[in-house]
């Protein structure tokens, strides 16, 4: 099973354990994730940003201080602009957040239902799906020479045809390097390939 499919199947099963949505914001490195997923209503989303709410998210204060998995309820963290209390009005009711990796490199996903709280088996099966998905897009270390090449020509603004005479080797050949830095770099396309190489200082 690829790393991609992996990853949409884990996000599948968050889904459906998050019927009122859910953030996940995995290996958060200079306070902003490598990768991050989300379901909530969009109209939550929108007032989130508009008020500049990540900087004082009780949620997010709580997953830098503490690996693990806590209710909302039962944080403990002061929130001083009732954002928790906001988001009931969105359908946010009821909560959690879960927290893994490295201060450097932390994983912070938070999910909610309007129903009632989340049980301890239901609190462990989301932890164990972060853990996964946090591993599963750990930053590659490096990439070929190869990978790294073909995507430097394609970021210097070279069709496939131009990069692959540049580079002395088949379209084919230059596509399949392509292929192979995009599958290790979990991207949907070369475009976000290249600004992930970016982002991990490995281009």
């Amino acid at each position: 099973m690829s790393s991609k499919i992996g990853l949409d199947l884990e996000l599948h099963k968050l889904s459906l354990l998050a019927p009122a949505g859910y953030f996940v914001g995995l290996h958060i490195r200079f306070a902003s994730p490598l990768l991050s997923f989300q379901t909530y209503d969009q109209r939550w989303l929108d007032h989130y940003t508009e008020q500049g709410y990540a900087l004082r998210d009780p949620t997010i204060a709580w997953g830098f201080s503490t690996e693990g998995a806590s209710r909302w309820r039962d944080f403990g963290f002061p929130d001083p602009f009732n954002i928790l209390g906001q988001a009931k009005e969105y359908g946010l009711d009821y909560g959690l957040t879960v927290s893994c990796g490295p201060i450097s490199s932390r994983t912070i996903a938070s999910f909610a239902r309007v129903d009632r709280e989340y049980t301890d088996s239901e609190i462990e099966e989301i932890s164990s799906i972060v853990r996964r998905l946090h591993d599963l897009t750990e930053p590659p270390e490096s990439l070929t020479r190869a990978q790294v090449e073909a995507l430097r020509c394609i970021a210097d603004g070279d069709r496939h045809a131009a990069a692959a005479a540049k580079l002395n080797i088949s379209e084919s050949a230059l596509k399949a390097r392509l292929t192979a830095a995009r599958q290790k770099l979990l991207a949907r396309t070369t475009a976000e390939a290249i600004q992930r190489a970016k982002d991990y200082k490995l281009l």
